[in-house]
């Protein structure tokens, strides 16, 4: 596998939102002012609550196939590699890693059947428009952390996706969570959200290690990133911390991300977290009008 020099790109849009010139011109700006060779869409799917056993994919909630087929043409056509990542989200805002139910069926109450049929019909949905838009890699799902110990499942699902796509499977298991997921196996690619603290990324590159030394996949970070926010680097997962804006902290934090990187050259790279449609309304994680953009382009262009 490649080394991967990647952005996770307006993830989760709303049907419509990835259509125009005006998103085709932020692929463009990605690839011209980072040095990005690869792009990851996020379609996504909601749920109502963590204990909801059905989910929506073909509502207002995701993008329309016809519109990421579109957008993934237009990012190739760019030469950039197009990575997807179908990704469950909960309408009521809890982190989808909370999504679980009983070990047991019990009658009125919400089940993993269900809750499986659902999630394996939405990532084979996008398996077979993968296959059609000729997708290097598929990431099925994100952060999934209490489904992971459901290895039947998972690996059901996973033997359904092959059945409609042939290229390279992956999954993006939560941080601190590599040496957890069961069926590694089953997938071509193993990866992780690497939201680590600024002064342990090399220390949990040498922990993570010996588990992709033991299955022999290649690994990267499918997502990494730290908020413009004073204190987010010591705690670089936490979406909801509050302070004041610090573009250094953010700047530090990719700095130190770059440095652990070189040390560990098993490391097949990163996609970061995160570029926005809009750059007035972005997320805390935004980059494009910050100072660890120099940074990123610095690293990635001298490569």
């Amino acid at each position: 596998m490649q080394t991967v020099h990647g952005i996770n790109f307006a993830p989760f849009s709303r049907r419509g939102a990835l259509e125009g010139e005006a998103t085709r011109g932020e692929l463009r700006k990605i690839q011209e002012s980072t040095g990005a060779d690869t792009v990851i869409f996020c379609p996504g799917a909601v749920q109502d609550t963590p204990f909801s056993q059905h989910l929506d994919f073909a509502g207002a909630h995701t993008t329309s196939d016809a519109e990421l087929l579109a957008i993934t043409r237009t990012a190739k056509d760019l030469g950039l590699r197009v990575f997807w990542k179908p990704t469950v989200n909960c309408l009521d805002g809890t982190w989808r890693a909370h999504i679980s139910f009983f070990e047991h069926d019990v009658p009125c109450e919400p089940q993993w059947g269900p809750w499986f049929a659902d999630y394996t019909a939405f990532q084979t949905h996008f398996a077979r428009l993968a296959q059609q838009a000729g997708i290097e890699l598929l990431i099925l799902g994100c952060e999934m952390t209490k489904t992971e110990h459901r290895e039947a499942e998972w690996r059901a699902l996973i033997a359904s996706v092959r059945s409609a796509y042939d290229g390279a499977v992956a999954y993006n298991c939560d941080k601190y969570g590599e040496e957890f997921v069961p069926w590694w196996d089953a997938v071509d690619v193993m990866a992780s959200s690497g939201y680590y603290p600024i002064d342990s990324i090399a220390q949990n590159l040498d922990r993570i290690e010996p588990v992709v030394r033991r299955m022999n996949k290649p690994f990267f970070f499918a997502e990494a990133g730290c908020m413009r926010v004073e204190g987010s680097a010591q705690i670089p997962n936490d979406w909801t911390l509050q302070g004041q804006r610090d573009d250094q902290e953010q700047d530090r934090w990719y700095q130190a991300l770059f440095a652990a990187m070189e040390t560990h050259p098993w490391l097949r790279g990163a996609a970061l977290w995160d570029w926005p449609l809009d750059a007035d309304h972005a997320s805390p994680y935004a980059f494009c009008r910050a100072p660890a953009l120099r940074t990123i382009r610095s690293h990635w262009q001298k490569k």
